[in-house]
Order: C-alpha cells, then structure tokens, then sequence
C-alpha cells in the first residue's frame, strides 16, 4: 500500500487533512505519516496509528528521514512569513527532499493566481509552484482562495465596534473554509493518479465586503458597516494596534489584490474532486456565531 506524508501535520489544516484521510476518505492510519516539527503535538493521531515523524524544514537532514520511502507528499505552506525568502527556502528544501527520497507525487497548497497577485507573500507561492513543477516529479497543485476562518480573527472586535475598515473596495472574493481546503486535498491525495494538475479551490460565489459584513451581520445579530479606506491606511490603522509590520502589510496587500479583482475567480474544482458543494458563507458564519461574539 502506498504512503501519505503529510507535513505541517499539527497546524490547522494539517489536521484537517489528517481527520478527513481517515474519516471521510477512510484511508488506513497505516498508510498515513504525519510530520512537524514537533512530534509531541501529535501524540493524538499516533494513538490512531499514524506514524509520526519530524520535519524541521529549516534543517535538511529531518527532511530526508521524513520522506523516506514516501509515495505522495503534501507540503503544506509554512507560517515562516517574518523573513522574506525563508518560506521559499523551506519550501525548496521539502522539494528537494521529496526528489532525493524518489516520491512518486508531490501535492502543494497554494493560492489563487499566485503569478498575478499583490500580496506580498504570493512569490513564496509561485516559487514553490516553479520548483515542484521544475522537479519532474507528477504534481497536484490546490490554489486555495482567502479563508473565510481569517475573518473570524478581527471580526469580533470589528462587531464590537460596529466598524469594518477594510481595502477591498468593490472587489470580490470566492471565501472558502479551511476545513473545505483540506478536505478537498484530502481527496486529491487519496486519489492521486500520477497526473500533474492544478486545481482552484474557491467558494460557489464571490462576495464584495458590503455582501461579506451583511453576511456577518446576519450571522451575529449586530449591525457591522463597512469603512472603505487605502491600503496604505489600512497598513498604518494595523501597525497602530500593535500588530507587527509584516502582519500589517500582508493584510493591507491581501485587500489590495481583491479590490484589483486578482481573486474573483469561481471554479467547480472543490465538487470535481469531493463529489460536494462547498460550504456557504453564510452557513459558515452561522456555524461560528460564538466565535464571532467572543469579544
């Protein structure tokens, strides 16, 4: 039987991955290794009998043990965004390994339309993209368009306040939830054929922030209008609440890219390969009404 490797395993949808491999696609916990860089995070699915293994990807030689005798491996996008360039670094190392260790499939997560994007960490994306594809090695590659789990991170301040002050102007955005991310790689990897592909994996309909705030309005029971500024205010407005400069710009560029229209894209790729709709954003944020109240 063939082996799964799944890095970034004790992350939010590296998890995800892991519980739909072994309860929706019902793949044997057997054929399953999971990877991070801390294995005492996954003393959980080791007691499923997921092998676990470490995989550092700023240090090579856990990347070859880790993907040893591997037939299909997920690298899963790191949180490495402080440094520029780093993320690719570890990216482009887990690829390398990958070809070292002969694995037959290699599947990434990407972002939507990571050659014409304007958040600053889409060349971490396409370079990633460039090297899998550069490695010969077949490839399925899951474009995942903007959670709609990042909203949940400000919105319950935002309701607070009763204040949305975004850059997305009147552009659109196929939300998406993460768990819908990683079921639908879940799906790829337990179907992997040898083929190369890329697929899109967006909601069913792109929203405008006015429709997004109305959605999240709705769901929480309070009012949320939306205040239009530039990106560049955006960015400062951030940097004054404390958060890192870095953090700042990622967001104010993310807004930037959908008012420039660079996401509003809607596929059917999610049903191509799950067999189901995606989740609503409006069910979405229904389902996560506490969250959105936790202010």
């Amino acid at each position: 039987m063939s082996k799964i490797l799944v890095t970034g395993a004790s992350g939010h949808l590296g998890q995800a991955v892991l519980r739909h491999l072994l309860e929706t696609y019902k793949v044997p916990a057997g054929n399953i290794v999971a990877a991070t860089r801390d294995t005492n995070k996954l003393s959980a699915v080791a007691d499923k009998g997921v092998e676990v293994r470490k995989a550092d990807f700023d240090d090579a030689s856990t990347l070859d043990a880790a993907f040893a005798g591997i037939d299909t491996a997920l690298i899963i996008s790191t949180d490495a965004l402080a440094v520029p360039g780093q993320r690719l670094k570890q990216h482009q190392a887990a690829v390398a390994a990958a070809v070292k260790a002969g694995v037959k499939h290699i599947a990434y997560t990407s972002m939507q339309n990571p050659g014409k994007s304007l958040v600053t960490f889409a060349p971490d994306h396409l370079g990633t993209e460039e090297a899998i594809k550069t490695s010969g090695i077949p490839y399925t590659i899951l474009r995942n368009a903007w959670y709609n789990d990042n909203y949940l991170l400000s919105m319950p301040a935002n309701l607070k306040r009763g204040q949305w002050y975004t850059a997305m102007g009147d552009g659109r955005v196929p939300n998406v939830s993460r768990d819908d991310c990683a079921r639908a790689v879940a799906a790829a990897l337990a179907n992997a054929k040898g083929d190369s592909k890329i697929y899109n994996i967006t909601g069913s309909k792109s929203c405008t922030a006015d429709e997004i705030a109305t959605i999240i309005s709705t769901a929480a029971g309070k009012p949320l209008s939306v205040i239009k500024v530039s990106p560049s205010d955006l960015q400062k407005g951030i940097e004054s609440a404390g958060l890192p400069s870095f953090v700042a710009e990622m967001v104010a560029s993310a807004d930037a890219n959908i008012a420039a229209g660079n996401f509003d894209e809607v596929t059917n790729d999610y049903e191509t390969l799950t067999g189901e709709k995606p989740q609503t954003t409006e069910a979405f944020m229904q389902a996560h009404k506490a969250a959105l109240l936790s202010a």
